[in-house]
């Protein structure tokens, strides 16, 4: 029987899940926080790959046990302090001219690597272009880990469940995203929607399924409002109660069909709009303020300036030795054999759009279902196979000359 595919083996795992540790704001880009980059990566590889086997466990144990979630969360704070109080005087500084931004964007995507790390690992226990589309991206996984939260509502602690609900107001905010629905959008007469990072067309006859967004959607408004510790806290003013009685325009016969839990809700609502709840009952509370953030920010407060051009000088302007030496381990890290595995999606053959089996061996780009396809499709490809192959070849020698061993 063949191996399962793996980035780790069980001892590796444990030992990069050890050694991760938080960072402070002014070290982040440097050798030792792009290290843990790339163990955060490799992690995240790996819990994708264990978590579609069904073998998640070892990797939850090890972040438990070393109590590294804590961890991962305060390097998610801190990056986000980074994007808004360093990234911006980057941006603005006329003497900032890197040979490659490449360095800049891993500390952007590394937001992206955590979210989808905690996402996947709460999943199975039950510049600036770039910078948006990835914020997106971010936003998206952001709504399905506040699911996951919302599964163990009435565990939460008291503090927690009140800043849900009363202090940032998650049911109304997910109302808008019912109205607005930021993941589907018509392009040129046809309906597109985003999932598993990628924009598609909606065939016709899908049009009517929800989509994995909308179904965590659905499910975290219901956990919210459905709760008995949530409707004894939650204020139903008349700004909120007319922003819940929204959502009864949405649940249609079909909606209901595919998500029969939501029925309950439905009449939750036609109870509300008749009805006036009894005030939230007011406790006592002894509210958590966000320590991680205010530690950060007061730590750094005033010197933002000289963080940017602190990074600028050591982190962020890599001389081409260290951009080959950072893309040799780079190249070790994003095996091409684990990236295919977790594409969702067979590929598809160039030519006829069947599954494919067979790619092009010169340049590892194109899919074929078979050989006459391939055949086909050359003269097309052509151009576009020689210069992969052609920048190939470059990355390839660049690593010779830089594995030679200097006289």
């Amino acid at each position: 029987m063949e191996e399962p595919l793996a980035v780790l083996l069980p001892g590796e795992a444990e030992v990069l899940v050890r050694e991760l540790k938080s960072f402070p704001l002014r070290d982040i880009g440097d050798h030792g926080w792009f290290r843990q980059h790339e163990y955060i990566e490799k992690l995240n590889m790996q819990a994708l790959l264990s978590a579609s086997a069904g073998h998640e466990q070892l990797l939850i144990e090890l972040l438990v046990n070393y109590n590294k979630i804590p961890t991962l969360v305060e390097e998610l704070i801190t990056v986000e302090i980074w994007k808004q109080k360093i990234f911006p005087i980057l941006c603005r500084l006329k003497d900032f001219m890197p040979k490659s931004t490449f360095p800049i964007y891993l500390v952007l995507h590394h937001e992206a690597s955590i979210i989808n790390l905690l996402e996947t690992v709460f999943f199975h226990k039950e510049l600036k272009k770039q910078a948006e589309t990835m914020e997106f991206d971010i936003s998206l996984k952001a709504l399905s880990v506040l699911r996951f939260i919302t599964d163990q509502i009435e565990s939460l602690p008291v503090s927690a469940v009140t800043r849900m609900l009363n202090t940032h107001n998650f049911p109304c905010l997910l109302v808008q995203l019912v109205e607005h629905c930021p993941w589907s959008c018509y392009e040129e007469g046809k309906l597109k929607k985003f999932e598993n990072g990628a924009w598609y067309v909606v065939p016709p006859e899908d049009h009517i399924k929800m989509t994995k967004l909308d179904g965590q959607m659905w499910i975290a408004l219901y956990n919210l409002l459905l709760s008995a510790e949530c409707q004894r806290k939650y204020n139903f003013d008349n700004f909120n109660k007319s922003q819940l009685l929204k959502l009864r325009a949405f649940l249609t016969d079909i909606v209901i069909d595919q998500f029969p839990n939501l029925l309950e809700m439905q009449r939750f609502l036609s109870h509300l709009a008749v009805t006036d709840p009894v005030p939230p009952k007011k406790d006592l509370i002894l509210e958590q303020v966000p320590v991680i953030w205010d530690h950060v920010v007061k730590e750094n407060s005033g010197k933002w300036q000289a963080i940017a051009k602190h990074q600028v000088n050591n982190m962020f302007s890599p001389s081409e030795e260290e951009l080959r030496s950072q893309a040799c381990r780079w190249a070790q890290t994003y095996n091409l054999d684990v990236i295919e595995a977790l594409i969702p999606d067979k590929p598809k053959c160039a030519v006829c759009g069947s599954e494919a089996a067979k790619r092009c061996s010169r340049c590892r780009n194109e899919w074929y279902c078979r050989r006459q396809c391939q055949v086909q499709h050359w003269q097309k490809h052509k151009k576009a196979c020689n210069l992969m192959a052609d920048a190939l070849k470059d990355i390839e020698d660049d690593i010779k000359m830089q594995a030679k061993p200097t006289e």
